[in-house]
């Protein structure tokens, strides 16, 4: 096309052209010039390329001790597996001399990734995106944590670690914006033993389930106040867990059956009675093969939110099982192509949507 005319192009419209490309396309134009570069820190040209269509790809990443360092990635838009997997060599430590990983991947939240360091003692934060991390050294030394709930808001983020050693079952929590760790008091006589699975934001607080007799308990996030949640719940349930979509709604997913094996899987949606309404039911042949997985061993199952999707997840299995909440359908997902035919155990899934100022 003639330069001529495109170089009297008004700044707008050409912004406005160039937001329909997609994300990865407009990265690798940023070297051609500095106007393209700087649209990066624009907060208009970036609000425009999030409503235009043209989003970053959403993806469920796989956490594997056979893939250190190469975590594979599941778009969940295309509905395929990426042929690369996504290397952290940049970001991450090498291994140990003896080729041991020396870091594992935790939590995940809006983009941000967090991981351990034993060695050094401390945590990592981490934007794959904009290659950036930050090192967040533990609140005291020695430090030894049983749960660990990553929080990621626009404008900073939250660590929330349950400690039953060396500091009397205490709750520590991480601020980004002041960077540093506040103490709170002991958590055992609400929460019970059953304190190792995530932590799960609803409403400004983090939200628990117990042991039996199930309950759930929550953990204001500003004020460090426990609380329970006076609902009750379904009956004759095997196993419970929470998922929260991150705005308004928080599900219950638990498993039905009696002497702590579940003959059905259900989910239900809190309601604004604060009762638990069914949504609904895992189909027979699907119920069959999620028990069969989890060998009726519940402390195995983790769930987690992921774009419209409620992941059900196994650390012995290597798929997921999800529901696509608005159409109230069920799925598996399947195996990733590149695992190994002899894989082992610790399969861990973490919900991975890019976001270029997700801030660490």
């Amino acid at each position: 096309m003639d330069p001529a005319i495109w170089s009297r192009l008004p700044e707008e419209l050409l912004e406005h052209v160039l937001s329909f490309l997609p994300v990865r396309t407009f990265l690798n134009l940023r070297s051609t010039c500095k106007h393209f570069k700087s649209l990066l820190f624009s907060p208009s040209f970036m609000s425009k390329h999030t409503t235009s269509g043209s989003p970053f790809s959403s993806f469920l990443l796989l956490s594997h001790p056979q893939f250190y360092q190469q975590f594979p990635l599941y778009d969940s838009i295309s509905g395929s597996w990426r042929h690369l997997a996504l290397s952290l060599s940049v970001l991450l430590p090498v291994a140990g001399s003896n080729g041991s990983p020396t870091c594992t991947l935790l939590s995940s939240s809006n983009g941000l990734f967090c991981f351990s360091l034993p060695s050094s003692y401390s945590l990592l934060v981490c934007n794959f995106l904009a290659k950036s991390s930050r090192i967040v050294e533990f609140p005291s030394y020695p430090f030894s944590f049983d749960s660990l709930t990553f929080v990621s808001r626009p404008f900073g983020y939250k660590i929330f670690v349950l400690c039953s050693k060396f500091s009397s079952n205490s709750v520590f929590v991480y601020d980004s914006k002041i960077h540093s760790w506040q103490k709170f008091g002991p958590f055992e006589p609400i929460l019970g033993d059953d304190y190792r699975q995530e932590g799960v934001l609803f409403d400004g607080s983090l939200y628990f389930t117990t042991s039996e007799p199930f309950s759930i308990a929550c953990f204001d996030l500003e004020s460090g106040r426990w609380e329970r949640l006076d609902s009750e719940l379904p009956g004759d349930l095997a196993f419970v867990r929470l998922v929260s979509d991150g705005e308004n709604k928080l599900y219950l997913i638990g498993g039905v059956g009696r002497n702590g094996i579940s003959r059905g899987v259900k989910l239900w949606e809190l309601g604004g009675g604060r009762n638990w309404i069914e949504v609904e039911s895992l189909p027979e042949m699907m119920c069959k093969k999620f028990v069969s997985v989890c060998y009726h061993n519940y402390e195995r199952v983790y769930c987690f939110w992921h774009q419209g999707m409620i992941c059900i997840c196994c650390y012995t299995w290597p798929e997921i099982l999800y529901c696509k909440v608005s159409r109230r359908t069920w799925h598996w997902l399947p195996k990733c192509p590149s695992l190994p035919e002899k894989w082992s155990c610790g399969f861990r899934w973490f919900s991975f949507v890019p976001d270029l100022y997700a801030a660490v």
